[in-house]
């Protein structure tokens, strides 16, 4: 058995395989140094599965920390898990003795394992976090929703600043508040704010350009620096007390707004008091939409899970500046059998895994390895982050609430499953479907007169519409007929599941493989948005694929003057049929359709607004996003660069000879002949 270290941050998975896609990133600040990657040892291990392989593996291995991955036949990870010692922990799995269900048919299915060893059992908890969100394995407690919290920023990178939601890397210069737990939540603060303080949310372009206030300034929500309806300084200041606001220091700004208020009524200037009135009362709102604002946490964020009928509810509530930010409820998958705490443990590390943590972290109970994950935030942030479970007072209060709004998500969800069920249960009997389905995809096109077309498909399962699986399809090909329905769903259908072929291979249809625990990637039912003629193309496309068996198609055809209540379905093997107009499955066919038919047509909508304010400046090669600002901010529109000699081109900064003869030839085709 032979070691070799990680190249560049990628850790290689031991296989043969030249597809990019069994790459892992691992980013520099998270990646253990000294790595080593173990391959497996052939000649011990070649024809042994489950406790025999893994008992050879562990003659091999060492007593340092480091992360193991369990695999099965076709190389899927199944489980990735961490140690202080890998020869002992590996080796219990090799005992068969005291295993759950779940552990033992983990080990049934191991086909193969693979190690990276690491210098500490921290570098190894942040490894193990790390590589679970990436590689998803079937075994581990993952983290269904990862995505970035919403920020609002107040930009330092102009002469008026701006405010902004954020989400993504903070590359641009200026101050960060948050996190929030929502884009709503975000959008309502900036609301509020804008009332408050007057600051300008316009793109810096536009900001650039006016020669007079826009609306805003109008009805009182911007101070309209950009015309100099105020003074630099006096808008440096209310960017200053929107700063103090968001840091926590909101009963010093409406102390001060307040006796600019008093100020001016005394002065007899009404209009004047009037607008620092709204301003306190639009603070006011903010604070009113926070809920509680503990005095005693300046920056927490409190977690509380409740774990009851196979499922667990994590709830998380923000605290920055002694403010509350909001709070979002995670339902992670986790087998049911894994204890509450173990479950908020696992969460905890993947929830950190891409977001900056907080220096204080407050739970309803003690997980395990509390004081390992302390140290491991410590060391990723690169300062001290306590891991608290407060016994009373004021922290107390906060989890005890976070716990309550945990217990109320939780019954809710299973409210919704258990409903979500039923449904399933009779859209099966209702369509003579061998079993209940898994995963049911919607399709539906949305096009002005064949333009800017495109195909949406949306995807629901047990536990309702599974967002993160819905795609989108610009409509590429030339071939297609303005407004051709039918060619649109053709494209779609082959595009869909010519890539699922390549990527997943044909679907088991086999009993077993459908009770086999995880979503699947293949649809058992895919739902059409329209009647025989869009029937006849899809099922043409899944009889050239040869999948026509593997895919159970439904057409949803509008009913007689387009009345909801009054669809037509069609199947093969049947006869077109309608539902009773208040069955309960017409009502949940009747909720995907509509649901495919507002996501079809947003996808449309974001596309032709892309159009419509795509600039002619777009489609220069060379010309980037600083090139073209100052392009905009030297001659004000794209129209005025157009007709720009190259002398003139030459004199914006940034722009060279060769760059400003590329934009001129580009709008006086003439000049290259």
């Amino acid at each position: 058995m032979n070691g070799r270290p990680t190249d560049g941050g990628i850790l290689y998975d031991g296989s043969e395989s030249d597809d990019e896609d069994e790459l892992v990133e691992v980013s520099e600040s998270e990646r253990p140094a000294p790595a080593i990657e173990w391959a497996e040892g052939q000649s011990e291990t070649e024809g042994l599965k489950g406790a025999e392989l893994i008992q050879a593996f562990v003659k091999l291995l060492p007593n340092g920390p480091g992360v193991y991955r369990m695999l099965n036949e076709t190389g899927d990870v199944l489980y990735v898990g961490k140690a202080r010692s890998l020869k002992k922990r590996v080796s219990n799995y090799a005992q068969g003795r005291g295993h759950s269900n779940r552990i033992a048919r983990m080990v049934r299915e191991t086909a193969n394992m693979e190690f990276v060893t690491t210098r500490t059992e921290i570098e190894a908890l942040l490894l193990e976090a790390n590589l679970i969100k990436r590689l998803r394995p079937r075994f581990n407690v993952l983290l269904r929703d990862d995505k970035s919290f919403p920020y609002i920023v107040v930009t330092g990178d102009t002469r008026a600043p701006a405010l902004y939601k954020h989400r993504g890397a903070r590359s641009r210069k200026g101050d960060y508040f948050g996190p929030f737990a929502s884009a709503g939540a975000v959008g309502r603060t900036i609301n509020s704010l804008q009332r408050a303080f007057l600051l300008r949310t316009c793109t810096d372009s536009v900001f650039e350009t006016r020669t007079r206030p826009c609306l805003l300034y109008q009805i009182k929500r911007c101070s309209a620096p950009c015309t100099g309806e105020i003074s630099d300084e006096d808008y440096t200041e209310l960017v200053r007390e929107a700063k103090d606001f968001l840091s926590g220091k909101s009963h010093a700004v409406k102390q001060t707004i307040a006796a600019a208020m008093a100020d001016a009524a005394d002065n007899l200037d009404f209009e004047r008091a009037a607008l620092y009135r709204d301003r306190l009362a639009a603070l006011s709102h903010v604070q009113s939409h926070q809920g509680i604002n503990p005095a005693g946490v300046e920056e927490a964020d409190v977690f509380a899970i409740h774990h009851e009928g196979g499922i667990s509810c994590i709830q998380v509530f923000f605290f920055r500046t002694g403010q509350n930010w909001g709070n979002r409820a995670y339902f992670p998958k986790a087998d049911p059998a894994l204890p509450a705490n173990e479950v908020l443990s696992a969460f905890l590390a993947q929830f950190y895994d891409d977001k900056p943590c907080p220096r204080q972290i407050l739970l309803c109970e003690p997980v395990s390895e509390q004081e390992l994950l302390a140290q491991a935030l410590t060391e990723k942030s690169g300062y001290k982050v306590s891991i608290l479970v407060p016994q009373r007072g004021e922290k107390k209060d906060l989890v005890d609430h976070a716990l309550a709004n945990a217990r109320e998500a939780h019954g809710r969800k299973l409210a919704e499953t258990a409903s979500q069920a039923r449904l399933l249960e009779g859209f099966a009997e209702t369509f003579k479907l061998p079993y209940v389905p898994r995963r049911i995809e919607v399709y539906d096109n949305s096009h002005i007169m064949g333009t800017n077309a495109v195909g949406g498909m949306i995807v629901a399962g047990p536990d309702g519409f599974v967002k993160g699986q819905y795609r989108k399809f610009n409509i590429r090909s030339v071939d297609i007929n303005p407004g051709d329905d039918f060619g649109m769903m053709r494209e779609v259908m082959t595009r869909r599941f010519s890539r699922l072929l390549k990527e997943e291979g044909k679907p088991d249809r086999t009993k077993e493989a459908h009770e086999e625990a995880g979503f699947p990637a293949w649809p058992d039912v895919i739902l059409i948005d329209g009647g025989q003629g869009q029937m006849t193309a899809v099922r043409a496309i899944l009889k050239d694929l040869e999948i026509e068996d593997c895919v159970v198609a439904i057409g949803v055809a509008k009913g007689v003057d387009r009345d909801a209540g009054r669809e037509r379905f069609f199947a093969r093997g049947r006869e077109s049929f309608t539902l009773p107009p208040r069955d309960p499955v017409l009502y949940f066919v009747q909720r995907l359709r509509d649901e495919a038919h507002r996501f079809a047509i947003g996808s449309h909508r974001a596309r032709r607004k892309k159009e419509m304010v795509k600039n002619p400046l777009d489609e220069i090669a060379g010309i980037g996003p600083t090139r073209k600002r100052a392009l905009l901010t030297h001659f004000g529109t794209a129209k005025a660069v157009s007709r720009a000699g190259i002398n003139d081109l030459m004199a914006v900064n940034g722009i060279s000879a060769s760059v400003a003869r590329l934009v001129y030839e580009h709008f006086h085709e003439d000049a290259t002949k």
